[in-house]
Formats: structure tokens, C-alpha cells, sequence
């Protein structure tokens, strides 16, 4: 694989179910993503986004084909294999999927502890520079239910970043926040993704953010598309 692209997937399909519950989720998927690129992925709902994030994410295993993520095969990979791919990715998702019980700053050194490489100090540190850039110094030590819905985005955004990932999967990171709120949100993931170098494969419906990506891809049906005009999107 050439070393210009973080994520290389050719015809890839993937299957849901067993027997005469199997069904086809994904057909025939190419695509390449370079190294330090933004791409936004739009589509209807249930046209199969998700899955191929999921798939990309090393959340499960892709059945058929071949998808290189960073060098690491995950069609076919083992569990162990899976673990070693996600070390190099963050995650934000629609939902902030923060623990009430923790902070703020314990809930973004949470994206260090995984990867074990890191002393106390150092993740106390880091993830504290990692709120200030997100713009919650001041809310550090507040918890989950302290903080507004853009606040508790910012918060998983730090966390997707803090371990300076290669790869950021976002799935919906707007859809339950206001205009001003997810304009806030993308920006800061576009700009500390852009400092750091790192790949964003962003999953929206929200037509209001598609002008931070560097390139757009439409899937529908399980495919994907030619892109459709701006007025014909979701």
C-alpha cells in the first residue's frame, strides 16, 4: 500500500445475518483516503455509512475484500489484530458517550490509559492541554452533567485527540447539537486534526458542515455513489 494513504478499501462487501437472513450491507466498496485528509460521508439513512465507519474503526471485522488501515489488514483479522488497529484511531459519535461519573479531564485521559505508554503525570498533563485547546479550561473538573451538549462534544473530541491518533471516525458528531454549537465543534475537530496531521472520516447528515471537507463521498443502497447536487442532498 502506498504510505500516501491512511485507509485503502477495495471491494469491500459485507453481510449481515446467516442462512435466509443473510443480507448485503455493503457492495463493492473502493475508496481511498490520504494521509491528512478530510472526507465527509453523506447519504440517506440506513444506506450503509455507519457500517463501513464501523468496518474502517476496527469495531468488527470486514468479511470480504481487503481494507488496509494504516498497513493493518482488517478483513479476516483476529480480535487481538482489531485491538492493535484501534490503537491508532479516535472515535466521536453522535451520542458524547462520556462517564457521568468521571470529569472532564478524567474523562479525556481515558484516551491515554489504553495505549499504556503513558506516566500519571503525563496523562494528567496532556489531556488538561487538551481541554484548554478545546476551549474548557475553566470546566476541567466539571462532570458530564455540568456541561452543555457542545461542551460534552468538546470533551469527546479532546479525548478522540489527546492520544494524537492517525485516523479520527466521526459518526453524526452534529446531529444533537445546534447550528452555532456543531459549527463550534467541527471547526475545533477540523483544526486540531489539521495541527496534528491526522485523517477525519466524518459520517453527517448536516448539510451546514460539508464545506470544512477536503472531499465528499455519497453512498446509498450499500454503494457508493456519484455525488449527487448540493439540493438533492439530505
Amino acid at each position: 500500500m502506498s504510505q500516501n494513504f491512511s485507509i485503502v478499501v477495495h471491494q469491500l462487501d459485507h453481510f449481515f445475518g446467516t442462512g435466509k437472513l443473510r443480507k448485503q450491507a455493503l457492495f463493492n466498496i473502493n475508496l481511498e483516503i490520504a494521509a491528512g485528509e478530510i472526507v465527509i460521508m453523506t447519504g440517506p439513512s440506513g444506506s450503509g455509512k455507519t457500517t463501513l465507519l464501523t468496518l474502517i474503526g476496527g469495531l468488527r471485522s470486514a468479511q470480504s475484500g481487503s481494507l488496509r488501515v494504516v498497513g493493518h489488514e482488517i478483513c479476516g483479522a483476529t480480535e487481538n489484530d482489531l485491538v492493535q488497529a484501534r490503537r491508532h484511531n479516535g472515535y466521536i459519535f453522535q451520542a458524547h458517550n462520556l462517564h457521568g461519573s468521571l470529569t472532564a479531564l478524567e474523562n479525556v485521559q481515558m484516551g491515554l490509559e489504553v495505549h499504556r505508554r503513558w506516566a500519571k503525570a503525563d496523562r494528567h498533563r496532556q489531556a488538561a492541554a487538551m481541554l484548554e485547546q478545546v476551549g474548557l479550561a475553566e470546566r476541567m473538573h466539571y462532570y458530564p452533567g455540568d456541561l452543555s451538549g457542545g461542551q460534552k462534544q468538546r470533551v469527546a473530541i479532546a479525548r478522540a485527540l489527546v492520544s494524537r491518533p492517525k485516523i479520527v471516525l466521526a459518526d453524526e458528531p452534529t446531529a444533537a447539537l445546534d447550528k452555532k454549537s456543531g459549527r463550534d465543534v467541527v471547526d475545533i475537530m477540523h483544526n486540531l486534526a489539521k495541527q496534528q496531521g491526522c485523517t477525519i472520516l466524518l459520517v453527517t447528515h448536516d448539510n451546514r458542515i460539508l464545506d470544512l471537507a477536503d472531499r465528499i463521498v455519497y453512498m446509498e443502497d450499500g454503494r457508493l455513489s456519484k455525488q449527487p447536487e448540493p439540493s438533492a442532498l439530505p
